[in-house]
């Protein structure tokens, strides 16, 4: 749960010109130390000047990072510990949304019938869950960005311990597609508060 206080700051970053997402993390005391954005646009040195001057009227001794969508978008994960996605398509029949994964050679699979893109995400954190792995986040937002299928999808996913929230961002000419690998992107930046294996 957010209080009104992160719900104006949020809402005021969000405000700058070329940002795509705000992320927030949180102390165990439950006060925000990081403040992640993405912003797109030729200004994003400035925006990160003018985020700076916004967050120390709420939070002044919180760091805050601005990601360029470019660089994020370019960034291709070569890990092997990272998980793959397999497979993310709408069902023929019943439009259903089916995303399966796959990790050290064991695959899992979710489905979802809450449309292409929350559908996508949902789905993946599913298939997250039947690999073995204990999520400890909920989808908080799934965010398209213009008509055009080379802009990115954006999806946030709030912690379930302290309600901080990580980011992820991707594109593909299947929206599902793009939702599903903006997930995993969002899961496999952290991944050592990701990689608890139920038994």
């Amino acid at each position: 749960m957010t209080s009104r206080i992160e719900d104006d700051f949020e809402l005021e970053l969000r405000s700058l010109p070329g940002v795509l997402n705000v992320a927030l993390e949180k102390d165990d005391g439950g006060v925000v130390t990081v403040v992640t954005l993405v912003a797109v646009g030729l200004e994003v040195k400035e925006t990160e000047a003018v985020a700076r001057q916004v967050a120390s009227l709420y939070y002044p001794h919180a760091v805050v990072r601005v990601d360029d969508a470019g660089d994020v978008l370019q960034h291709v994960p070569t890990d092997d510990s990272r998980i793959v996605l397999v497979s993310a398509v709408a069902d023929a029949t019943d439009g259903a949304i089916r995303v399966e994964l796959s990790h050290g050679g064991r695959h899992g699979q979710g489905w979802s019938r809450n449309g292409a893109l929350i559908g996508g995400a949902e789905a993946t954190l599913l298939a997250m869950a039947e690999l073995g792995y204990a999520v400890p986040f909920v989808l908080h937002s799934v965010t398209p960005f213009a008509a055009s299928r080379t802009w990115p999808v954006v999806v946030t996913l709030r912690a379930l311990a302290d309600g901080s929230e990580r980011y992820g961002i991707a594109k593909a000419e299947d929206e599902t597609v793009a939702a599903a690998k903006a997930t995993l992107d969002a899961l496999n930046r952290f991944p050592l508060t990701l990689r608890t294996a139920r038994r």
